[in-house]
């Protein structure tokens, strides 16, 4: 009975631990909220900036189409700008509790993973933002004018716009994690980087399919998003070359310094 007594003993430990990082987290957020909601006219006024470049001099407007839409509008503003705020805490949170159950060399491996994430999502949501978004916008809008004697105007809501511009930016973001996502199965050793070379031909289609739905419908969008996915994925069979040879430079001085 004693022994069952201790063997529960770690496993309450682990729970409060975790119970205490989560608040934590909720914490982040909650405050994160706040922060964001209170320069949620700042911040959506960011987000609306490329489709106010697309309208031009001219100019062009969002409307509502429910009473309700522009305090939701804040709300959604406020709970997108909450998860990117708080994200460091968040993960540092999650590597605190993950952290003491590895070995130093395990550490030292997951660190670059960990380091690559934040710069590749920032990497893809910023092409979202700065480059594909502009682009998809001015494509979009190229068909306001006159047809069959009517007056067609662009008139987006701001909750549809506000979901397109987040599609947008977390579809990009994500996705610019595959070298990450790649890396860790190759590190784990369910992959080898000659399987992923033979697999080449059926990442292209993929890539295409990805982007087709997690993009609009436009071949504009779709492609801006297929080509880095198809360059990501060449950059981590690279990467798997590099880190192959290290792994087996290491190995081999492992193997003499035994023999020796």
């Amino acid at each position: 009975m004693k022994d069952l007594d201790d063997s529960k003993a770690p496993l309450l430990d682990h729970l409060i631990e975790l119970r205490s990082r989560l608040l934590k987290c909720v914490v982040a957020l909650v405050l994160g909220f706040a922060l964001c909601f209170y320069f949620s006219d700042t911040l959506f006024a960011i987000l609306v900036h490329p489709l106010k470049d697309a309208f031009g001099p001219a100019g062009g407007k969002l409307v509502y189409t429910k009473l309700y839409e522009a305090f939701f509008v804040q709300v959604k503003v406020a709970l997108f700008g909450s998860f990117f705020l708080s994200f460091p805490i968040i993960a540092n949170q999650l590597w605190a509790f993950v952290a003491p159950g590895l070995y130093a060399k395990e550490k030292k491996a997951l660190l670059p993973f960990l380091l690559a994430t934040p710069v590749l999502f920032i990497a893809g949501a910023s092409l979202a933002y700065f480059v594909v978004m502009p682009t998809a916008f001015h494509f979009f809008l190229q068909y306001q004018g006159t047809s069959s004697g009517l007056q067609v105007e662009a008139l987006p809501s701001a909750d549809a716009y506000l979901g397109l511009v987040m599609q947008f930016i977390l579809a990009f973001g994500i996705c610019f994690l595959l070298p990450v996502l790649l890396m860790l199965l190759n590190h784990a050793g369910l992959v080898t980087r000659t399987q992923l070379v033979g697999l080449r031909r059926y990442m292209i289609v993929v890539a295409f399919i990805v982007a087709a739905v997690l993009t609009p419908p436009d071949v504009v969008s779709q492609l801006m998003l297929a080509v880095p996915l198809v360059l990501l994925y060449e950059l981590a069979l690279i990467a798997m070359w590099f880190t192959d040879r290290k792994r087996g430079a290491e190995d081999k001085a492992l193997a003499v310094s035994e023999k020796g």
